[in-house]
């Protein structure tokens, strides 16, 4: 069975065969992204209005709109061109007027006669201590009531088409919907107590009261969870699209990992353990891993990592873990040597900088097989690089690679199992939107050790003191990181540049204590101004967010943030997370520049008061939305029109659990729900999920 269902076909035809649309308004509304009757359909009302007749207008609380029974009176003309006409009435309590401008006096008097009752709707105002209504929207015979909607949807619009073209085209739009088969778990529908498709579309068009635009009525929950039903099925459909590809069986006998876990100076906590056990399980199955590993600043995803490297190399394979950036792979290797000393296992370094004979000989080593873990950055994606058996690729802050380059690394080892690290902790609706596709693992505790560190708000006005405190500490043997918030001195921004303040701190704090780092440096004099300060030989390191990510510097113990209220409260968090790695109380100081917004505001003192970064992104997300969060342009992240990600995350994880359940029992979709399930991804328009329905 292949191509949309003929059941849907109304929904796809021409815009311009609805009631009201001609050719002209078919194109406004295209630019709307509105370009065939479905669409329409999910183009919800976002307001009401409330027409329901009363007896009067005294009492109401105005201005708004209302709909009551008049007896005319009086008409006045205006006195000059263009002026106001006015028609006096009264309903059941008191009098007031309603107002036409240029509007010709036969056609009021045709609307309105004197000495006759009408029903009117429109805006009421007051106006000179009476009140108004100015051009009413509806005036109807006494029994015409009914013809009236008690409520009027109001939708969203686009110059040059109107409310009433909406209403007029929606409505029409409503009667090509057809009655479709369920495609939702019928348990989940009794519980909630859900409407049909079709009358949640009813429902949703001619909403009753401003209760039923809530998200949480039946209705449009409903609705809202067809669309990211369809979005983790089709996520489902490419992991299981994934994992039918056969992948190698990876399972060693414990031997390294057992050498290691010995020579630990601390037990691992549970959740690197239970995480150990996910991705060991994955690398032993059939089938290729394609999992994430999310883990808070400071949870011990490099143990983790370790401990699957191992696997493959107990197994008698290769692995390899790249990261964004030659200092990060750095990192990792000062990270991964101590722990490759206790297991007696060969580790390299691979980056751009390798260069001749040098390279050749690791490359050759590479291919023997001597080298049995390898480190590196995407230069481990070049040609002539050749692995012997390569089993496990791990992929550091997966944002900075793309798709494009997973699949690249795939194709090095016939069936690699991949491990995609993230140190940015995502609300776990957004983690199931991004991310569907693979299995997770989270590390959500904090390995002993650590210790906590102090966030304390400052205003700029206290500069000053920072400064001292800051002298105070380095004479101490204690180091800095100074985060500035841009680069050049541009006319357009008033922050202080790095190199600004750069030159300051140097002037106060003396030569040779202070250093710079920033984005518009050379790789080599940036890596020498980190190396200075790895070692102690400088005490302040100035730097712009170049650093937020995986620098390890375990005597830096003083955090200073400048303009903190510029950054998002995942950055500042990161940025929290380079300090409180070594014994030594931590400090976290947030300069901002008042006045603080109130937003500006919670989100400071949300970081002040909590350590964990899953609780601070859960606040970012309701704060900024999800394109925000994971920056939109590379978020990958699809755009609903009814679910709303940030209020509606326990939907998104049901969603994800039915769409895997389904596919479980029905992987080609043929039962009468998988058939069901099917139209629904038409309906969403993800017809290319269904090219990856497994065949039979």
């Amino acid at each position: 069975m292949s191509g949309r269902p003929e059941i849907l076909f109304p929904l796809f035809g021409d815009l311009a065969g609805l009631k009201g649309v001609g050719p002209k308004t078919a194109e406004t509304l295209g630019q709307m992204g509105i370009e065939a009757p479905r669409d329409l359909l999910y183009t919800l009302p976002h307001s009401v209005v409330d027409r329901r007749l009363r007896d009067t207008v005294q009492g109401a609380d105005l201005p708004a709109t209302l709909t009551v029974e008049v007896q005319i009176g009086q008409h006045r003309p205006p006195r000059t061109k263009g002026g106001a006409y006015r028609v006096q009435v009264e309903d059941a309590q008191i009098a007031f007027q309603i107002v036409f401008f240029h509007a010709r006096g036969d056609y009021v008097s045709r609307i309105l006669p004197f000495g006759a009752r009408r029903i009117v709707s429109g805006k009421v105002e007051f106006f000179d201590g009476m009140a108004q209504m100015v051009h009413p929207d509806h005036v109807l015979m006494p029994d015409e009531a009914d013809t009236l909607p008690e409520f009027e949807p109001v939708y969203p619009l686009t110059a040059g088409v109107t409310q009433k073209t909406m209403v007029k085209a929606a409505t029409d739009a409503l009667t090509r919907a057809p009655d479709l088969a369920e495609w939702v778990d019928p348990r989940l529908m009794e519980r909630d107590g859900w409407p049909s498709w079709h009358e949640a579309m009813h429902a949703a068009h001619a909403p009753q009261g401003t209760g039923a635009l809530s998200l949480d009525s039946p209705a449009r929950r409903r609705l809202a969870y067809d669309e990211l039903m369809a979005h983790q099925l089709t996520l489902a459909l490419a992991r299981a699209q994934k994992r039918a590809k056969p992948g190698i069986e990876t399972s060693g006998n414990g031997q390294l990992r057992h050498k290691v876990l010995t020579a630990l100076p601390y037990r691992p906590t549970g959740a690197q353990m239970r995480a150990v056990d996910e991705i060991t399980d994955d690398m032993a199955s059939p089938h290729r891993m394609n999992r994430l590993l999310q883990g808070d600043v400071g949870s011990g995803k490099t143990l983790v990592a370790f401990m699957a490297l191992l696997t493959a190399v107990e197994a008698g394979g290769q692995g390899v873990m790249m990261a964004p950036t030659e200092i990060l792979a750095r990192q990792h290797l000062e990270g991964l040597q101590p722990l490759a000393e206790d297991a007696g296992v060969a580790l390299e370094l691979l980056t751009g900088r390798d260069k001749g004979a040098d390279r050749a000989a690791k490359l050759a080593a590479l291919q023997r097989g001597d080298i049995r873990i390898l480190v590196g950055t995407h230069a481990v994606f070049q040609k002539d690089v050749e692995f012997s058996d390569l089993r496990l690729a791990i992929i550091d802050e997966q944002h900075r690679f793309g798709v494009r380059q997973r699949l690249e690394l795939g194709r090095k080892g016939m069936a690699v199992d991949v491990l995609v690290m993230t140190a940015t902790p995502i609300p776990r609706s957004l983690a199931l939107a991004q991310y569907g596709d693979m299995d997770v693992s989270i590390l959500d505790e904090k390995p002993p050790g650590r210790t906590p560190v102090k966030t304390a708000l400052l205003s700029n006005e206290q500069m000053d003191g920072v400064v001292d405190r800051l002298r105070q500490a380095v004479a101490e043997g204690r180091q800095a990181y100074w985060v500035c918030p841009l680069v050049d001195e541009s006319e357009l921004s008033d922050l202080t540049a790095a190199e600004e303040r750069f030159k300051r701190l140097r002037a106060i704090l003396g030569e040779g204590v202070v250093g710079l780092v920033h984005g518009q440096m050379p790789p080599a004099e940036k890596d020498a101004a980190m190396a200075r300060f790895e070692s102690g030989q400088t005490g302040v390191l100035v730097a712009t967010t170049v650093i937020e990510v995986g620098v390890n510097v375990p005597n830096a113990s003083i955090m200073v943030v400048e303009r903190a209220e510029t950054f998002g409260l995942a950055q500042l968090h990161q940025l929290r997370g380079r300090v409180g790695r070594g014994a030594a109380a931590s400090t976290c100081l947030l300069l901002y520049q008042p006045p603080l917004s109130e937003t500006g505001m919670k989100r400071l003192t949300t970081l002040r008061e909590t350590e964990d970064g899953f609780r601070i992104s859960e606040v970012d997300l309701e704060m900024r939305g999800a394109g925000d969060v994971l920056g939109t342009a590379q978020s990958g992240l699809p755009r609903f029109r009814i679910a709303d990600l940030e209020r509606q995350a326990g939907l998104m994880a049901t969603a994800q659990d039915d769409a895997r359940k389904l596919l479980l029992d029905d992987p080609t979709l043929t039962s009468d729900r998988g058939k069901a399930a099917r139209a629904l991804l038409y309906l969403m328009k993800q017809d290319q999920a269904i090219q990856l329905i497994s065949v039979g």
